[in-house]
């Protein structure tokens, strides 16, 4: 210990369950919420309703384009001259890779690059889904392109520019997909949340419809329409202009994804540390441990205990860079060196901290399998 580990069984049925919750659509894997070359494989290869990658990083995507991936679109812009050019050697070996652009800067970058390189870049224009109500910007900044407008004026540099290729749309709905409506303990505020997602659900819907449709009169053809996220399935498949959503966190249902009202799925994944002191009865001291998440400072960042059950963190402590004490009023006997097994609140942000996973199936651990830590990589 310290160690992480996946349950294999839980993790086939997260997949199990999240097959019909995207209706008619192709699922795309979230790469960032997985970080595991084999487990990402095995999800593609559970059924061909798994279709692709949203990868986070270019050296991410060519790392997985030469594991044998194919059909890569990589969510977020990037600029690094060197790494676009990495992209391009791929393409020229047929692989199918997708860059993600929001601005005219992007695409005349992207452009000068592809004509030094002789190779037509295919890009990915991405609309922002973020809601505004007064006194509110509900959503994340992401994209410049809000609407229509703000689209077709941006796909016009795009047919200017010789050496991209405009192929898809994408619109990620964050406030909808990763903000949990069913928190404990906060009634009135799981209300408001429910409320807006209600009224941002029928915006976000009919501005992707008119920007597609937009598109498409101005003479685009989209291969592929992309939105959604393991908390937005249930909206986000019934509109007729997407073609595919993207999951990623359902996969191992962090800590995070305990709080919706729409889905519940099952904890897959998680992490053990090893007690190391008794400070006084029902306290027990573990070693490390502290592995926060990423985004706004929050209590729900902490990772969660998980095992056994009536496990605690202290308040003023929390989960610590080298030891994490623990209350516990449940009915196993602890002893030194026995694990404390807790869930990170994201998904594959626990997958930095370790090299490899340990893989349990029938409670028993059944091999190990290596993280992008693991394989020596460290993207962002």
């Amino acid at each position: 210990m310290p160690f992480a580990f996946v349950d294999l069984d839980l993790f086939d049925e997260n997949i199990r369950q999240i097959i019909p919750r995207a209706g008619n659509k192709k699922i795309r894997i979230a790469s960032k919420s997985v970080r595991c070359v084999s487990l990402l494989k095995r999800v593609l290869d559970a059924s061909p309703v798994f279709q692709g990658l949203m990868t986070y990083s270019l050296p991410e995507t060519v790392f997985l384009s030469q594991q044998g991936f194919d059909d890569l679109l990589v969510g977020y812009p990037s600029w690094h001259q060197d790494q676009v050019k990495a992209i391009c050697q791929e393409l020229q070996k047929g692989k199918r890779i997708t860059l993600m652009v929001d601005l005219a800067e992007h695409v005349q970058h992207l452009n000068r690059i592809g004509k030094e390189a002789g190779t037509v870049i295919p890009i990915c224009m991405d609309l922002d889904m973020s809601s505004d109500f007064p006194g509110l910007h509900f959503g994340v900044w992401r994209s410049s392109i809000t609407n229509g407008e703000k689209a077709l004026a941006l796909y016009k540099t795009i047919r200017a520019s010789e050496y991209v290729r405009l192929d898809g749309l994408m619109g990620y709905e964050a406030q909808i997909a990763g903000l949990g409506d069913n928190v404990p303990g906060k009634a009135a505020m799981n209300n408001i949340v429910r409320l807006l997602k209600g009224r941002s659900v029928k915006e976000i819907a009919k501005r992707r419809h008119d920007t597609v449709k937009a598109l498409i009169a101005a003479g685009a053809e989209l291969k592929f329409v992309n939105g959604g996220g393991t908390g937005s399935l249930e909206w986000t498949r019934e509109e007729s202009v997407v073609t595919e959503v993207t999951v990623g966190s359902g996969f191992y249902a962090s800590g995070l994804f305990d709080c919706y009202s729409n889905f519940k799925h099952l904890p897959s994944a998680a992490y053990a540390i090893e007690i190391v002191r008794k400070p006084k009865p029902g306290l027990y001291t573990c070693h490390g441990g502290g592995y926060i998440a990423s985004g706004q400072i929050a209590l729900n960042k902490q990772p969660l205990p998980y095992l056994p059950v009536g496990a605690k963190l202290i308040g003023q402590e929390g989960t610590g860079e080298v030891q994490t004490p623990i209350l516990y009023t449940g009915d196993e006997q602890l002893q030194m060196g026995d694990p404390i097994f807790l869930r990170h609140s994201k998904a594959g942000e626990l997958c930095e901290r370790f090299r490899t996973l340990l893989l349990v199936s029938n409670g028993k651990i059944q091999g190990e399998t290596l993280t992008y830590r693991g394989e020596g990589q460290c993207f962002v």
